[in-house]
């Protein structure tokens, strides 16, 4: 029996912090037309979530033609739950874009209907924060406050701190993705993620550990109370995503036989 979330959020009829931890794929293809074809592949394998890593697109600045690209992968997904995001590049992101553009694209994506979730990063200016978690609340939109470090895994303590520190600036899930040195650090994140689950964060969770070393919390994460895993799609957005398939197959063993489905 996993370890579930004492609060819940539904979207689009999918629960977050239930019983079971959700699947999500990315979408990172450069272009608008290979960005479609993504989605129509990605979906027709009905993951529970999708995310449109738009930090990956050609013309993330375009406002107008991302907003048209969110009208057409809508369109495309029907209802699967989309999470929208634009990373920073010194978070991951995989273009830099001035904080002004960023921004903008953020509320009109938000203000369009076509997205459920937003990602952003717990080291955004706090104006930045307030006005997206602002309008947000507004529209309905859930937001996923996260911390990623490509580096190295630090402390327990830290990690479960900065959980907590999401849920208090105002999450509706909390999210931290470590790249570990070795074993003991996957063990560090694990650590983590159980003692946030059982102390003061009470919102849905999603803990990674990246690489190769890692891979194992993208399988038992959800044991130890993470929520959202991510896989690989047709291209992998962080390092050490599974592919959709080998995923499944892994978690059914864990969580039971409806991942085989």
């Amino acid at each position: 029996m996993r370890q579930q979330s004492r609060k819940q959020i539904t979207v689009r009829g999918k629960v977050v912090g239930g019983t079971r931890p959700l699947i999500c794929l990315p979408l990172v293809a450069r272009e608008m037309a290979a960005l479609c074809h993504e989605a129509s592949e990605l979906a027709a394998l009905q993951p529970d979530m999708l995310e449109w890593r738009v930090d990956a697109f050609s013309g993330a600045e375009d406002v107008a033609l991302c907003l048209s690209v969110l009208h057409e992968l809508r369109a495309i997904i029907g209802e699967i739950p989309l999470i929208f995001t634009c990373r920073l590049d010194r978070e991951g992101g995989l273009q830099h874009l001035r904080q002004e553009s960023r921004l903008t694209l953020l509320l009109r994506a938000m203000e369009s209907g076509y997205v459920d979730l937003v990602d952003i990063e717990l080291c955004n200016e706090r104006e930045f924060i307030e006005k997206i978690g602002a309008r947000a609340k507004a529209l309905g939109v859930k937001l996923i406050f996260s911390y990623h470090n490509f580096h190295e895994t630090p402390g327990k303590e830290f990690l479960a701190a900065k959980l907590a520190e999401a849920e208090k600036t105002g999450a509706d899930i909390a999210k931290i993705a470590v790249m570990p040195k070795d074993y003991h650090d996957v063990l560090t994140l694990l650590s983590a993620t159980n003692t946030a689950r059982n102390g003061q964060v009470g919102i849905p969770i999603i803990t990674i550990s990246m690489g190769e070393a890692g891979r194992i919390s993208r399988l038992a994460g959800g044991l130890f109370g993470s929520d959202i895993t991510f896989g690989a799609g047709r291209e992998s957005s962080a390092p050490g995503q599974m592919a959709f398939h080998e995923l499944k197959t892994g978690m059914a063993l864990l969580y039971g036989k409806e991942y085989q489905r």
